[in-house]
């Protein structure tokens, strides 16, 4: 029943394989003889994709209601135990985790041995059900969804240079100053363009389009960058905090400073009482108290 859902849930026995760390041929094998056992046909296969029959729908939406219950059951008696296993897949910002997960996670790995992360970091936008991820990190103002989302905290956008570039080209005092710099441009994987810069400005935002001499699609990147004095930067206050404190880098029109960005953990209505999804959601939001600003000042 379970691996019947999660090859519907994935559309296709391959990504379920994956999601299962089963062989394909097992997957297949084990559909064909739940059929069998039904003595009805589930799915209708084609070479692309499945599709259910009219007993397949039903059978599907009984199978899932009686797994959650399975799952609640299964779940509570975990928790009575303290105990907190499995397999979690989590995708978020490098940023982030290069920043805030990855130095922490000795920590959750000496409280939680038992629990198995899969790590992927991207600003992409990802289906958690059709790729099998557990719980996302994601900053920004979020969609509506069906999604569960829980707010961990904040940061604050830093426009910042090198002292040496500064030193050549003069520290901008006001927006209109901007004309005369170089920026190092952000390409983000979502849509392939330089990001505008947006500012607040007698409470209202402005969002402007920098001169770019470089452009680069990886955050540390373009920190190495501004730090070598290439240009003027747009970076998160978390990835340049250590870079200000020791003089490398130097923040410029922090009066123009726009509202801060929220930074959440989202996972779907389904999974909220496993076990591992809870402790590290929650490990997740004890950390980041260290980096990023409190929830509630956004």
């Amino acid at each position: 029943m379970e691996v019947f859902v999660h090859v519907v849930d994935r559309n296709g026995f391959q990504k379920a394989a994956h999601a299962l760390s089963l062989p394909r041929s097992s997957v297949t094998m084990t559909i064909q003889r739940l059929e069998q056992h039904l003595g009805v046909q589930l799915i209708n296969r084609t070479t692309r994709q499945i599709k259910l029959t009219p007993d397949g729908e039903a059978y599907y939406e009984q199978s899932r209601q009686i797994l959650s219950m399975v799952d609640t059951v299964e779940n509570g008696l975990r928790d009575g135990r303290g105990r907190a296993s499995g397999r979690l897949r989590v995708n978020m910002p490098a940023s982030i985790g290069r920043s805030i997960i990855l130095p922490a996670l000795p920590g959750f790995r000496e409280r939680y041995p038992e629990v198995d992360l899969v790590i992927g970091m991207s600003d992409r936008l990802v289906d958690l059900v059709q790729e099998g991820i557990d719980c996302v990190i994601r900053t920004g103002t979020l969609p509506d969804s069906s999604l569960i989302a829980r707010r961990i905290g904040c940061f604050r956008w830093v426009v910042c240079a090198a002292p040496s570039y500064l030193a050549a080209r003069g520290e901008p005092q006001e927006l209109a100053d901007l004309q005369d710099h170089i920026a190092i441009g952000y390409s983000s994987s979502r849509n392939g363009r330089p990001d505008g810069w947006t500012f607040s400005e007698g409470g209202a935002s402005t969002t402007m389009t920098m001169r770019t001499g470089l452009v680069v699609d990886e955050t540390f990147a373009l920190r190495d960058l501004a730090t070598a004095g290439f240009g003027l930067a747009r970076l998160s206050d978390f990835i340049v905090a250590d870079a200000v404190k020791r003089g490398d880098l130097r923040e410029v029109l922090g009066s123009y400073s726009p509202e801060p960005v929220p930074v959440s953990v989202l996972y779907p209505s389904s999974r909220h009482l496993s076990p591992a999804l809870r402790v590290f959601v929650d490990w997740v939001q004890s950390i980041a108290g260290a980096r990023l600003a409190p929830p509630s000042v956004v």
